[in-house]
């Protein structure tokens, strides 16, 4: 009876700019099922779609760029509420043509969500967002409690 050996696992590439702390362990994984299940890292289905963003925190508001190309503003939807906000949105798939012959297919297409709590409560009627060459920014204006006050000093 022959026996099917495991893949070895493979040290980490380290990268120059880590910016996601659970992007290695996201990818590693994603590569750890892909064996389980024979699939090669190369295959023509991504395992999901995902969309990178950061989010970045001013005196008064947070905001949040998300790369998400090919989309139009009806596929995007923003949820805010308190503090946590929801991204969600589909990029479709390119319809099959005749006489066109696909050798790779590695953009990625279907529903995506991303969900980010924030450190404290936005001021939800007054969050802005704007699409622009294939990046979202949503701008979350933080409550009048989570901004700094200058405290007056006695003397």
């Amino acid at each position: 009876m022959a026996t099917k050996s495991l893949p070895q696992p493979q040290a980490a590439t380290p990268s120059v700019r880590v910016s996601d702390p659970f992007s290695v362990i996201r990818q590693e994984m994603n590569e750890l099922f892909s064996n389980l299940w024979g699939a090669s890292s190369n295959a023509n289905v991504p395992a999901s779609f995902a969309p990178a963003l950061d989010v970045a925190e001013k005196d008064n508001c947070f905001e949040l760029h998300m790369d998400i190309p090919g989309l139009e503003t009806k596929d995007i939807d923003i949820q805010v509420q308190g503090n946590t906000v929801t991204v969600t949105g589909s990029r479709k798939e390119e319809k099959e043509e005749k006489g066109k012959t696909f050798h790779r297919i590695e953009r990625s297409t279907g529903s995506f969500s991303r969900t980010v709590t924030l450190p404290c409560n936005v001021m939800e009627k007054e969050v802005a967002a704007e699409y622009t060459n294939g990046v979202l920014l949503v701008v979350l204006p933080k409550s009048q409690d989570a901004r700094p006050r200058k405290i007056a000093i006695r003397g």
